[in-house]
């Protein structure tokens, strides 16, 4: 049976200049203690090393790391900390100054927290089994490169990540961890939405992502699943919405990425030998680039995604990167110019892509000042109509669709 320790007044800021009253009530209280705490600002710079739960039992209760440190330093298994608004780490990039660090712990939970004013939000290091959920994160008022992350996964393996919105910090990453499910989460206003590097079986579902430089980004990674995210609006000139770099075994399904640079960008992926990625029930719509593929990327399987509504449906920036070696089949593209006479709902023709002489920017970056341009609209129009230079076939969809249904 749990010991139930209340602690009953108002803190005032001042008082608690002197004495870390939060402190020393959590060091006095016996293992699998729970301390709700009433409204008032708390002294922060806590450690805790034992079991034990810290709730805010109204609205109101602020843990303040007054601007030094990591506000919550938590280095044990099976702790709880719910309900709390934290505020004011440090400034410290090489001590990750953190809202909440947790080190080498399990079974622990953090949930419907507000972060403000730390520079990195909530850090793992080697955790597992535990849950982060219904958090909201805000970084210090900084430079986009110069934030800390809003939520880093480091060595953490089985984790459920999910429902928290992140504004205006860096990234969200998961690096070294594995099995973990992150769910329904958001970010917005961030640089990496999602990153990923050197980490395996995670489940990527539900998430929202806007106005961030990169939606999700997968490198080095394996056996992951990514379904049913929506990446809206990736900022800049190489704003992406989804990028592969040498993963392998991924299935990419039913997301939607909308008004980005870049949609899709393929770079060496799949990676290891006789592995592919599926990329399947997509709808890229409305961005600069459809799918962009860099480097060798063969061997992946895309069927039935929508391509609507892009300025480019294909690029291809590397002359060996072998984009007609992928199995791609039954997509709709909206500038298929084939016939359906049958009506089975696919063209009686392939649909083929080429790359035309508008597209010289793509191997010369300097010539992409004149992109759009009537020069090269022209040159395009003359190179479809009577080429004098042979274009550079792409890929061929066997079976592409010409209708969307549902």
């Amino acid at each position: 049976m749990f010991r139930i320790f209340f602690i009953f007044s108002l803190f005032l800021y001042s008082q608690l200049s002197a004495v870390n009253i939060l402190q020393d009530a959590i060091d006095n209280a016996p293992e699998g203690s729970i301390l709700k705490l009433p409204a008032g600002v708390y002294k922060g710079s806590i450690t805790i090393t034992k079991p034990i739960t810290i709730i805010g039992k109204e609205d109101g209760v602020v843990i303040d790391g007054e601007g030094s440190g990591t506000v919550i330093h938590i280095k044990s298994s099976f702790v709880t900390i719910k309900n709390l608004k934290i505020i004011g780490s440090g400034e410290r990039h090489d001590k990750i100054d953190s809202a909440i660090t947790m080190v080498e712990s399990k079974n622990c939970e953090i949930s419907n927290c507000i972060i403000e004013d730390c520079l990195f939000g909530i850090d793992l290091q080697m955790v597992s089994n535990s849950i982060i959920s219904n958090n909201t994160i805000t970084s210090k008022d900084l430079d986009l490169g110069m934030r800390g992350d809003g939520l880093r996964l480091w060595y953490s393996n089985d984790n459920i990540v999910k429902k928290n919105t992140l504004y205006k910090s860096r990234d969200m990453v998961i690096w070294y961890s594995h099995g973990n499910l992150i769910e329904e989460n958001h970010g917005e206003r961030c640089r990496y939405s999602l990153h990923f590097m050197y980490a395996g079986k995670n489940i990527v579902k539900n998430n929202s992502y806007k106005f961030n430089s990169v939606g999700i980004f997968f490198m080095y990674s394996k056996d992951t699943i990514a379904i049913g995210n929506t990446i809206q609006s990736s900022l800049g000139a190489t704003g992406m919405g989804i990028g592969l770099k040498d993963v392998s075994n991924f299935t990419v399904k039913d997301n939607t990425i909308i008004y980005c640079a870049q949609g899709l960008y393929i770079d060496r992926s799949p990676f290891e030998p006789d592995t592919k990625n599926w990329l399947s029930g997509n709808k890229i719509l409305y961005n600069a680039e459809a799918i962009h593929f860099h480097s060798l990327s063969e061997n992946n399987v895309l069927k039935n995604n929508t391509i609507m509504g892009n300025i480019e449906d294909i690029i291809n920036d590397s002359r060996g990167a072998k984009t007609n070696e992928n199995e791609i089949e039954g997509n709709y593209w909206d500038n298929y110019t084939g016939f359906d006479r049958d009506g089975d709902n696919i063209g009686d023709t392939p649909h083929r892509v080429y790359q035309y002489a508008d597209q010289l920017w793509v191997y010369n970056p300097n010539v992409k000042f004149f992109y759009g341009s009537p020069v090269i609209s022209l040159l395009n129009f003359l190179a479809k109509l009577a080429p004098f230079t042979k274009p550079l076939f792409l890929l061929e969809d066997e079976k592409p669709k010409v209708r969307i249904k549902g």
